[in-house]
């Protein structure tokens, strides 16, 4: 009998041991009380762990009874650690103190609105961007926020992509990454197929529409783009990541972390790797990525070094889908050349410093260095010897006078400089002021090869057919402050001094000589105000942006005809809240553009179009987006965007082939559309949580009719198009893992057919019943019907 009682207890010993139980908690802020949502919960004697909710709260369960060693961390404060028993009697309140070293978030400041700025801004955390993040390019990610239009060349979101907000392209929208200006300074535009998973990276993502607060790199003329990087965590960590879809599409992604070394030293670094055969025949996509940050974090000062860079080759597909191909063969692709690649690798280095004195001021100084070079293969059937500056080849009696040739076309380019700024806030916090500026130079080169001919003559593997340099250097200073005048109330005010100077010099690739220097000085002022009062902001503000023409439109104009610098005067006013389960925003903007650049089919002396001031032009909408949490289970949340953006008068030329001499017919029209500006941009996301570890999620976006020219003609336009998809996220932390998510995204899951980019022209030609008839070609860039990617992220 003593032998059975003992036996027995033993075994409920046993069987109590091996129980499965729950350990769960909230984890505040020691000083505020406040939930610190986001902290990482992690059992370090069980490999098992949990990430705080909205509430605060988290949970672990299958947890076997007995001692469980604990440890609590959440960014800029201290690591909390305790060993409790388990089973709990009650939940756990861990209570977190803030951590003496200075943070991170003043190396963005500059180019930063915060709650009490009056501008139009949305922000984009990382935790948003990692739902959305398998393998796709950052306008991809981004087009469910308000305003957005994305696009992709090869129609599956890998390679190629772009986006427009407010109908303004990339090339008027200003991007940072932590300050520092990634707009090429000679086109504007921001290439994301140079920075492929870059939002692996990511911190966070301020989307400012209208002229925001841009303080660095090219004017804003329809929004700007603020990237910071990922920041320090304070425990080590590993993370892979792999998904797969349609098209042959993969990505792999390795991220490994040090944690915070001796309370002062991190070290991050990711490796990716992204391949897509793409919708459009051929229009394949090999892209690779690194990065790597390591800092110094001290009480007072930070010192950060980030290094990133980003390698391409893609098959052509920029030549559109022409329209009589639209309805039964969407993939078509007009290159059949087999090496028709674009080639480019794209090095940014990134030195850093932020740092406090006193009580009241704060520093941020950072270099930077990008070097970038690359080429695209051209095959060119029966191209005239004279394009490239070659004479006609003699064979015996035969004058030859063009031949077929692949040609490569280089940039090879640095770019270069310094941005600072100091902040000073009173003691009372009544007076934040921010004094900055920055100095950059560019410095590129342009040049053509000819690595192939079919009748060479006279020329050898890579003879250069074209080679011209351009130097552009860009300063500015600036002083930006808000003032509180009385509780809730703030007067905001920004003015910056830009200056530019420009020059290039050789022959460019229609074989003429461009040599030019030009000289830009420009003052842009903000003003506004915004008043807090509960949880409602209301603001406006009045804004001026100026901006230089891109390079085209010096090399392509007769130099004697430079276009004139265009303006932007642009007015916002809304509100914004917060309130508990409901948040929302409404605003109303007023662009009023002078001497906007249009194309308008005019040509330059050698056939080549170009871009022309149009005197008078303006967008103006109500942007309204909010998101109500219905219970712990269901979430809506939305935005839509109505505008008018108008053209008060231009001059359209259309090329005239039915007569003897060529010759060009002007058609004056007025209050037309500006191109690529839907009326309509509306975008819908319900959430349902069923479980705490699964989430389901539908998304669509709805775009207006988009006109491909200025002309405001039906028969120049994009449809308007409805797209839906759905994702399905799973997460678990089972044992080993600090976290496993699942995530699967049917895209288009209609199968809707639809084009959000194309381009036309129109040229008469001889009639059959008449004098001349008008023809016009449109050509379209076709996204993919119903696809889908599915994703395994693994966290150590």
């Amino acid at each position: 009998m003593k032998k059975f009682l003992i036996g027995l207890i033993l075994s409920l010993a046993t069987i109590s041991a091996w129980a499965q139980h729950s350990l769960s908690g909230k984890v505040v802020d020691a000083q505020s009380g406040e939930a610190l949502v986001g902290a990482s919960v992690w059992t370090e004697n069980l490999g098992k762990g949990a990430v705080t909710d909205e509430e605060g709260k988290f949970s672990i369960s299958n947890l076997p009874g007995g001692e469980v060693e604990l440890r609590v961390s959440f960014l800029g404060f201290e690591t909390y650690r305790q060993v409790v028993t388990v089973p709990q009697s009650g939940d756990l309140v861990i209570s977190l103190a803030s951590r003496a070293i200075l943070t991170e978030e003043f190396i963005v400041s500059a180019t930063r609105a915060s709650g009490s700025t009056p501008t139009t801004f949305t922000t984009v955390d990382k935790s948003e961007i990692a739902k959305r993040n398998l393998g796709q390019d950052i306008p991809i990610l981004l087009q469910y926020t308000p305003s957005v239009v994305s696009y992709s060349d090869a129609g599956a979101g890998v390679g190629y992509t772009g986006l427009r907000i407010r109908g303004s392209d990339q090339t008027r929208i200003n991007a940072t990454v932590n300050g520092i200006p990634m707009n090429d300074a000679e086109s504007h535009g921001v290439f994301w197929v140079n920075m492929p998973d870059f939002a692996s990276s990511v911190e966070n993502i301020q989307i400012q529409r209208g002229v925001g607060t841009s303080t660095n790199g090219a004017a804003t003329f329809g929004a700007s783009l603020n990237f910071q990087t990922d920041t320090r965590q304070d425990d080590p960590y590993a993370q892979i990541d792999n998904s797969f879809g349609s098209f042959n599409t993969w990505r792999h992604t390795v991220k490994a972390g040090t944690g915070l070394l001796n309370d002062r030293f991190a070290v991050d670094a990711r490796l990716s790797k992204i391949t897509s055969d793409g919708y459009v025949d051929r229009a394949f996509s090999d892209l690779s990525s690194w990065f790597v940050s390591g800092g110094y974090y001290g009480e007072k000062s930070v010192v950060k070094l980030v290094a990133f860079s980003g390698k391409e080759q893609t098959y052509q597909s920029w030549y559109g889908l022409p329209e009589s191909k639209l309805e039964d063969d969407r993939t078509y692709n007009y290159y059949t050349y087999d090496n028709e690649t674009d080639n480019y690798q794209q090095d940014h280095y990134q030195l850093i410093y932020t740092g406090k004195v006193g009580s009241n001021w704060k520093t941020n100084l950072a270099f930077h260095y990008t070097y970038g070079r690359g080429y695209y293969e051209q095959y060119r059937e029966d191209d005239d010897f004279a394009s490239y500056g070659l004479p006609p080849v003699i064979i015996g009696d035969e004058i030859i006078e063009s031949t077929d040739i692949i040609r490569r076309l280089w940039l090879d380019n640095d770019f270069y400089g310094v941005v600072g700024s100091v902040n000073y806030i009173s003691t009372n916090g009544k007076l934040d002021l921010i004094l900055g500026g920055g100095a950059n130079r560019y410095d590129g080169d342009h040049f053509g090869e000819i690595i192939w001919a079919r009748i060479a003559g006279d020329t050898e593997i890579r003879d250069r057919y074209y080679d011209n340099n351009a130097v552009k250097d860009d300063r500015n200073i600036y002083a930006k402050g808000t003032y509180e005048i009385r509780p809730g109330l703030n007067l905001f005010g920004d003015l910056q001094v830009r200056g530019i100077n420009y020059s290039f010099v050789g022959v460019n690739d229609d074989q003429r000589i461009v040599d030019g220097h030009e000289n830009y000085t420009f003052f842009n002022p903000k003003f506004g105000f915004s008043y807090e009062k509960g949880n409602r902001t209301w603001y406006a503000s009045y804004a001026v942006a100026n901006r230089e023409p891109t390079r085209s439109d010096f090399t392509d104009n007769p130099i004697t005809e430079v276009p004139r610098p265009e303006k932007l005067n642009n007015i916002e006013a809304g509100v914004r809240a917060n309130a508990g389960r409901f948040s929302y925003n409404a605003n109303f903007y007023y662009m009023d553009y002078r001497d906007q650049l249009i194309l308008t089919g005019q040509i330059n002396d050698v056939g080549a179009y170009i871009r022309e001031n149009v005197e008078s032009s303006y967008r103006a909408g109500i942007e309204l987006d909010g998101a109500y949490k219905v219970s712990s289970a269901w979430t809506f949340g939305g935005n839509i965007a109505f505008s008018q953006n108008k053209i008060k008068e231009f001059t359209e030329y259309i090329d005239d082939y039915s007569v003897e001499e060529f010759q060009q017919e002007a058609i004056t029209y007025t209050d037309t559309d500006i191109a690529f500006s839907p009326n309509v941009v509306g975008s819908a996301i319900i959430e349902f949580k069923p479980t705490k570890n699964l989430s389901l999620n539908w998304l669509s976006k709805y775009v207006g009719q988009q006109f491909l020219d200025n002309t405001g003609n039906d028969e120049r336009a994009l449809d308007a198009f409805f797209t839906n998809d759905l994702r399905i996220s799973y997460s678990a932390t089972p044992r080993f893992f600090k976290g496993l998510e699942l995530n699967l995204l049917i895209n288009n899951i209609f199968n809707e057919m639809y084009e959000p980019n194309g381009y036309t022209f129109s040229y008469f030609v001889p009639g059959e019943t008449s004098s001349r008839e008008l023809v016009t070609e449109n050509f379209y860039y076709p996204q993919a019907g119903t696809n889908f990617l599915l994703g395994l992220s693994l966290k150590f």
